[in-house]
């Protein structure tokens, strides 16, 4: 759990960065290696000299952060939930190692809504706070471009009860995300990192920046993926540069000739499958993405796009986007959110419901024998189902004459008179030959 190079190495690689972004290398390496922060002999001079320039020159805010939207009370929702049980997940292994793990959002915004709600990195310090373990081990990172936003942060950081107690202050910064930020995460090792990018349109968001942070251990990214400016953008020459970052230059070339030919729906599903896919080249395996549609339901606002090295992270997050779905069928969740809660295409095969889960197994799995976690292990990936629902499929079929279970359920325990379909229950599929 150290940086690339180690001290002097990173500290040198700084020295060739422009003096804001070479504070911020030294100060986020300050934050990683010192028993306190704030310890760098930089951090009160740069801090003065953003504060005298953000007076004089008032960077124009991008995002206005009026009263939470049910769908931004989902995607904190999603955020906040997986970011507690990544942490707890990864405990052990950080206190074996008497580590930190991190929590990084570059487009912070202000911190509060005009309503007075919380945004996402007061969820996340409020949570830090009542834990003992965050307590003492998490480090977090704010940024965002838009200088009014980091001073008011600041100031509701303040004011937020017990902030006194955390080990590691939250860092906030104010740095426009580009191609310096980027090589900066590229050059060091980062401890165990949940990262969160939502910059709203698509200016700072790249590939590199995703692959930058997930390519360590313990590293998880869940950013926002704006369809509609992203589908009006794909065919704009004024911003082909931010679209190749993207997708890549060679994936946004074919995915633009590809998408001449499509109609509006089938266009939705070749944008997300083209971000998926580049996602996984790079090394990002498990690829969730969660739909959010507008107030009435009749399209596509944005996604949140999650990915993962590790499939128990990929689990996790299935399991949390399962249950903030606005929709079901037969169990089986839409893997998106509606205020106006209509069914919706679904992306990839979410649109299978329960009834054809029985099926694909038989045929999938025909003459098999193997457990149940065995099954649901080798068929969930990149399906809508959870583990509830294999468990729900298997015991159908085991009514049905179906399939073999052992121990039958005659055996099971039982839960509220229903038999039980435990992990280690043993399944025989009949041959379909």
């Amino acid at each position: 759990w150290r940086w690339m190079g180690g001290r002097g190495g990173l500290v040198a690689s700084a020295r060739r960065l422009k003096p804001s972004i070479k504070h911020f290398v030294v100060n986020v390496h300050e934050m990683f290696y010192s028993s306190s922060l704030w310890t760098h002999p930089l951090c009160d001079s740069f801090n003065l000299e953003l504060g005298k320039t953000a007076l004089a020159a008032p960077m124009p805010a991008k995002r206005f952060f009026e009263e939470r939207s049910d769908q931004s009370r989902v995607t904190a929702e999603l955020v906040e939930k997986y970011f507690y049980v990544w942490a707890k997940v990864i405990k052990g292994s950080v206190l074996k190692r008497n580590g930190r793990l991190a929590y990084i959002d570059l487009f912070a915004g202000p911190g509060r809504y005009k309503d007075g709600a919380a945004s996402i990195p007061l969820m996340i310090l409020e949570k830090a706070i009542s834990d003992d373990f965050l307590r003492d081990h998490l480090v977090t990172i704010f940024n965002d471009n838009d200088a009014n936003n980091t001073r008011t942060l600041e100031t509701e950081l303040k004011m937020l009860p017990g902030i006194e107690t955390l080990k590691y202050q939250p860092d906030v910064m104010n740095e426009e995300v580009g191609e310096n930020v980027v090589r900066m995460f590229e050059e060091v090792n980062l401890v165990p990192t949940f990262f969160f990018v939502d910059p709203w349109g698509y200016k700072g968001l790249s590939l590199r920046l995703i692959n930058s942070v997930l390519k360590d251990w313990g590293c998880d990214c869940i950013f926002f993926f704006n369809y509609n400016r992203i589908n009006m953008g794909l065919n704009n020459p004024i911003v082909q540069e931010h679209m190749e970052a993207l997708f890549g230059e060679q994936h946004a070339e074919v995915l633009r000739q590809e998408l001449a030919r499509l109609s509006p729906a089938l266009r939705e599903l070749a944008i997300v499958e083209a971000i998926s896919v580049a996602l996984k080249k790079m090394g990002g395996r498990y690829v969730l993405p969660f739909t959010f549609k507008n107030d009435d339901g009749t399209r596509t606002s944005h996604y949140l796009i999650f990915v993962s090295k590790h499939v128990l992270g990929y689990e996790i997050m299935k399991d949390i986007m399962a249950r903030a779905s606005s929709g079901q069928e037969q169990g089986v969740a839409s893997f998106s959110y509606s205020p106006a809660d209509e069914r919706t295409p679904m992306l990839f095969e979410f649109a299978r419901p329960l009834h054809e889960l029985g099926q694909m197994l038989l045929s999938e799995f025909s003459g098999r024998k193997m457990t149940m976690k065995q099954v649901y292990e080798e068929h969930h990936i990149e399906r809508p189902f959870i583990k509830k629902n294999y468990k729900d499929a298997l015991s159908k079929l085991e009514t049905e004459g179906k399939i073999t279970a052992f121990p039958p359920a005659v055996k099971r325990r039982k839960r509220n008179h229903v038999p039980t379909f435990a992990d280690d229950v043993l399944v025989k599929f009949q041959d379909a030959g």
